[in-house]
């Protein structure tokens, strides 16, 4: 960089340096911390994200630059575990650098990266625990079958090369039982049980799993199944309803009632895991409106993630059919279908209690 240039970021790095003391603002940190980026300081940019955030911790903008900053301190250590695993590679290195990958999303990097793993260390069961894990994480998130199924594949081959890995072992378990296959993955948590019998997480989950009923191992059909409807056919461990169960479905029940008896609401529905409930001008559990409901919700997420501008919590659709207003949290959702007069805003502003209430609920 020419010296007068460098002079000039420099002299415009103190002024904001000493507007962000005396007159701290947003937008006063994020110019402070994108001059720190532009000079490739990516933990002083990320040092003063962190203070505006503890000064203004609503800011999106904040949030991004600290989302930025981070994200370049990760790419800055892939690049320097690169060339350690270049000039002397050893597993720890790869499990180090596919862990970097993962978290910056970069899932070509990743692939390629575990691919010279295994060529490099064949008795090496990491790179598959690290691939299935990736995997996991896209199946879970867009419930596609390929996901699923690679998933498996990866995990398996985990679990076979290295009968003693919990970690692939209860990540190949879970998912078995939750897309169907409970008998397939009591199979995995009894062996994983005998590894530490005083496991109290594990046997909690096979008394979970000894309660779901099976729907057979063919796991093509079933992850097809799964990306069909839209949803996962038993809910994990941490979702399965607790004590006050009933009392929050009953809760859940008054309150679509409710949104399906407003004006110009055609029909509403709450949907947690594989559990679904339905008011209004709905034939049955599988009218196709929970399903669009399902894919609104995740086209939203996704595109809000692609985008990097945080999640997609309350959204609206419109078309020909009128409005689908839909709000989710976690595994809760609620939606419902309006026509044309219905009261939108206040529509989701009840959907929104739903979930709330239902996920106060279960919290509890």
């Amino acid at each position: 960089m020419h010296l007068i240039q460098r002079m000039k970021i420099w002299k415009e790095l103190r002024r904001l340096e000493q507007r962000a003391r005396e007159q701290p603002a947003p937008t006063t940190f994020v110019d402070l911390g994108q001059v720190y980026l532009n000079l490739e300081m990516q933990d002083k940019a990320e040092r003063i994200a962190e203070d505006g955030l503890a000064l203004f911790p609503k800011s999106p903008e904040l949030r991004q630059l600290l989302e930025c900053a981070r994200r370049g301190i990760r790419n800055k250590r892939a690049a320097e575990l690169r060339a350690k695993v270049t000039r002397a590679p050893s597993p720890k290195l790869y499990r180090e650098l596919a862990g970097v990958l993962v978290d910056l999303g970069d899932s070509a990097s990743l692939h390629s990266t575990c691919q010279e793993w295994g060529t490099r260390f064949p008795d090496d069961a990491g790179c598959w625990l690290v691939l299935g894990q990736a995997r996991l994480v896209s199946f879970y998130r867009d419930l596609a079958s390929r996901e699923g199924l690679e998933a498996v594949r990866c995990l398996d081959r985990a679990v076979q090369m290295e009968p003693s890995n919990v970690e692939a072992r209860r990540l190949l378990g879970e998912l078995l039982y939750r897309i169907g296959a409970v008998r397939a993955a009591e199979q995995h948590l009894v062996q994983l049980q005998a590894v530490d019998l005083a496991d109290e997480e594990v046997a909690a989950l096979l008394r979970h799993v000894a309660t779901l009923s099976d729907h057979g191992d063919d796991l093509e059909a079933l992850l097809d199944d799964v990306e069909s409807h839209g949803s996962l056919r038993h809910a994990s461990l941490a979702a399965a309803p607790r004590g006050g169960g009933d009392e929050s479905m009953a809760r859940v029940r008054d309150g679509l009632a409710q949104v399906a008896a407003m004006p110009g609401v055609v029909k509403a529905t709450f949907i947690r895991g594989s559990k679904a409930l339905v008011k209004g001008a709905i034939r049955d559990g599988k009218d196709p409106f929970l399903r669009v409901a399902r894919v609104v919700a995740k086209a939203a997420h996704r595109f809000a993630r692609r985008l990097d501008i945080g999640s997609a919590n309350k959204t609206i659709v419109e078309g020909p059919f009128g409005d689908i207003c839909v709000c989710v949290y976690g595994e809760a959702l609620a939606a419902a279908q309006c026509a044309a007069g219905a009261d939108l805003v206040q529509v989701m502003a009840e959907l929104q209690e739903i979930v709330a209430g239902a996920l106060h609920l279960a919290e509890k």
